[in-house]
């Protein structure tokens, strides 16, 4: 302390200390804070370090299928959906680190019912024995195709099988291509890609799936669904601007415009290089 402070008056003297313990106690506080924030910055998060911790991974856990097509039970409350054909690759069980792509397949009215062996002769089914890929064929058992059930499924699919979320894709043929527009545009953050053949979707509402990569399906002289279904939804999307939608139409065939589709191996090539 200053020598001088001792010749000051006892008021002034009372005024230096008080301004003296004044500055020393600001400097506490700020050293303080400081502590304080570092020690925040230590915890992941932040904060207090009990309620802003991440929750730790969830683990991997891989469960062994059977190869081939199985039939599968679904129990959805007041759903449409009892059944559905899962297909698994013969290397599925062998490659326990690889995370499958999906294909969600929807029939038509025809397979509308309560024998799943129906849709085995069908579509996707009929020709998925070898494919790359694991597949989900679910059986509508009344009305038709509901989004709300077929989301429990998507959710089902997801947490029972070893798959990739990032690489599932929808197809399905009449009332099935009905049901792939419909549920894409409800829910466009689901798919890599959709594959509708000979269906409708709602082209007012086209501009969801801007980014989505779509190849449709469709025969001119089809009796059953009009081509126009298609055509008018093709055309919404190039007018939303998108780049990314293909379409094969074919001038004879009538309302079979599936079973061209699904022999053709470049729809599984170009599927499946289809990432979100």
């Amino acid at each position: 302390m200053r020598r001088d402070f001792f010749i000051l008056p006892t008021h002034m003297k009372r005024r230096a200390i008080n301004r003296f313990i004044y500055v020393l106690l600001i400097a506490v506080l700020g050293s303080i804070v400081a502590c304080s924030k570092r020690n925040e910055s230590a915890v992941p998060g932040g904060g207090n370090g009990t309620d802003t911790i991440p929750d730790p991974p969830k683990e991997d856990v891989f469960t062994p299928q059977t190869p081939g097509i199985t039939v599968q039970t679904a129990d959805y409350k007041q759903g449409n959906i009892a059944e559905y054909l899962l297909y698994i690759p013969d290397t599925y069980n062998d490659m326990k680190s690889y995370k499958w792509p999906v294909v969600i397949f929807l029939h038509g009215v025809g397979e509308i019912g309560n024998d799943i062996d129906v849709i085995r002769q069908v579509g996707l089914p009929r020709v998925v024995k070898g494919k790359p890929f694991v597949m989900i064929a679910p059986q509508c058992t009344a009305v038709w195709w509901n989004t709300d059930v077929l989301q429990q499924l998507y959710k089902e699919v997801l947490k029972k099988y070893h798959v990739d979320s990032s690489r599932i894709y929808l197809t399905g043929l009449s009332m099935g291509g009905f049901g792939t527009w419909n549920w894409a545009q409800t829910s466009p953050e689901k798919f890599a890609a959709i594959v509708p053949i000979c269906g409708i979707g709602t082209p007012s509402q086209a501009c969801v799936l801007k980014q989505m990569p779509v190849w449709a399906f469709h025969n001119a002289d089809d009796p059953t669904v009009t081509v126009a279904g298609s055509r008018d939804m093709v055309n919404a999307l190039k007018s939303c601007g998108s780049s990314l939608v293909k379409y094969t139409e074919t001038p004879t065939g009538g309302h079979d415009a599936w079973t061209k589709a699904y022999a053709d191996t470049a729809l599984y090539s170009w599927m499946l290089r289809q990432h979100q």
